[in-house]
């Protein structure tokens, strides 16, 4: 009987999207095939401490963590292949620390999760993983790094302008004249969030400073992108490392104004037109500008890659997530779904992916060799 895997996934951490990573991570585990895989769940609070529950998620959910035991410091090891507890008499050990784990799946959406943070953590630990490394998680949680890249690909994005949260304190009436310029309406965000958390929309001066203050909560650098009017919102997941291949595209009809954290979240309302009705030209294009942008960043695994579409049927590139959400009606799955891969067989294909490019990263030489030896 061949071994089966070690399956670790991570949830929950210190971010606006903790609530919808638990989700995620819970729909994940349900999904994976228990004959192929011994599942390890591995729970993150808000402020950051790593769980020693049997059942973190489950902990997590109902907030009762603070009652339980939990390791406030994990320490790579990369010749265990494993996340190891710095050693103190005050912290019990998780027995997830006691296992080799094959690969990790991380369902952490948003900051300290989806920026690189973890990643840079597993490459350490030696552990393969699914999604994007450090570098290409680091710049899509960037949304303004991430619009001047498609800028220089010449792929299509918005007009934007971007500033961190002491500029705008020093000099608000500045702010303002370079939004007036862009023209209203607009989209003001966190730089650094998904989900739609923080976000507004602003149709008038009068608004704007509200707007901005409420972005600031969250992220130390906003973004305000002048709105499309009207836009049909079309979604795209890639799939792949070297190779990516595209998704059939799907469309989301929000329920509010935009697509915000209710619409997407909490009403329920919200409904998602799986294929998009597009003409088979305007499918290709997208899923093209798709693959483009998950290559010019340098993803691997998978990403969903967001569109809008104006009236004149101009295609903007909205963003990308190296982390998309994975819960019952989440876009990522449902179109990959829709294209022929079952959420399960999906999930087997992303740790496939992740062993692959672990890999071959493991082939690189860690120590200095005289170049003659290769020319010889």
């Amino acid at each position: 009987m061949k071994k089966k895997l070690r399956i670790g996934v991570i949830f929950g951490g210190r971010s606006g999207e903790h609530e919808v990573s638990l989700v995620s991570a819970e729909s994940v585990m349900k999904a994976l095939d228990k004959s192929k895989y011994d599942v390890t769940p591995i729970g993150i609070t808000k402020e950051g401490k790593w769980l020693t529950s049997s059942d973190p998620l489950k902990e997590l959910k109902a907030e009762r963590y603070k009652e339980l035991n939990t390791q406030n410091i994990i320490s790579p090891d990369s010749t265990k292949k494993s996340l190891v507890p710095i050693k103190s008499k005050h912290l019990t050990t998780h027995k997830v620390t006691n296992k080799k784990l094959d690969v990790i799946i991380p369902m952490l959406h948003g900051p300290y999760g989806e920026d690189g943070t973890i990643q840079g953590l597993l490459e350490l630990a030696n552990i393969p993983y699914v999604g994007a490394n450090l570098l290409s998680s680091a710049v899509n949680m960037d949304k303004v790094i991430q619009k001047q890249l498609f800028q220089q690909a010449d792929l299509p994005v918005v007009d934007f302008i971007y500033f961190l949260s002491r500029e705008f304190k020093r000099g608000k009436k500045s702010i303002a004249l370079k939004v007036k310029k862009l023209g209203f309406p607009v989209f003001v965000k966190p730089a650094n969030l998904g989900s739609s958390v923080g976000i507004s929309k602003v149709r008038s001066q009068k608004e704007l400073y509200a707007a901005i203050n409420y972005a600031i909560q969250y992220d130390r650098k906003i973004i305000i992108e002048k709105a499309i009017i009207n836009p049909r919102e079309i979604e795209v997941s890639v799939l792949g490392n070297d190779t990516p291949k595209a998704s059939l595209p799907g469309e989301i009809v929000a329920s509010n104004e935009f697509y915000d954290y209710d619409a997407k979240y909490v009403d329920g309302s919200s409904k998602a037109i799986i294929p998009a009705r597009l003409p088979k030209e305007t499918t290709e294009q997208i899923k093209k500008i798709a693959v483009n942008a998950f290559k010019v960043t340098d993803c691997s695994g998978m990403a969903r890659v967001d569109f809008l579409i104006a009236r004149r049927k101009k295609i903007y590139l909205s963003e990308i997530n190296t982390i998309p959400g994975f819960t019952s009606i989440s876009m990522y799955p449902k179109l990959w779904q829709a294209s022929g891969l079952s959420y399960s067989k999906l999930l087997d294909e992303l740790i496939k992916l992740a062993l692959e490019k672990h890999k071959e990263k493991s082939k690189l030489l860690t120590s200095y060799q005289p170049k003659r030896k290769w020319y010889q």
